[in-house]
């Protein structure tokens, strides 16, 4: 017999910015975006902006998704193997974070490894 495992998790983030008294010309854009990777995965994103501020430019975002199978399939109709497939859509889904980091960044090298080792 074999055994699966599935990874369940639920994620909740309250984000709150709060633009106080006094901060005219605050231009602020709070953006939650969750990628869920498993069939039981929740994302609970609840983006919130106080503003007691007159001039000021704000919006706010959330977006919960899963890998696009038609991305996978691309992938694998090439001869990539699934697990390198969705290492790369993640790592293009999040990669954005370490681009103002530098391609020299050690925090990045090391971010990109995690996320190699995590997806094996």
């Amino acid at each position: 017999m074999k055994l699966g495992l599935m990874i369940v998790a639920t994620a909740v983030l309250l984000g709150q910015v709060a633009v106080a008294r006094g901060a005219d010309g605050t231009d602020g854009e709070p953006s939650v975006k969750s990628m869920l990777l498993s069939r039981g995965a929740v994302a609970n994103a609840k983006p919130e902006l106080e503003i007691y501020a007159d001039d000021v430019k704000c919006a706010h975002g959330a977006t919960v998704g899963e890998l696009d199978a038609q991305q996978l399939f691309y992938a694998a109709a090439r001869g990539l193997p699934p697990e390198e497939a969705k290492t790369l859509l993640l790592e293009g889904f999040i990669g954005g974070l370490w681009d103002a980091l530098g391609d020299d960044s050690e925090i990045a090298a090391i971010a990109r490894q995690s996320l190699r080792e995590a997806t094996r």
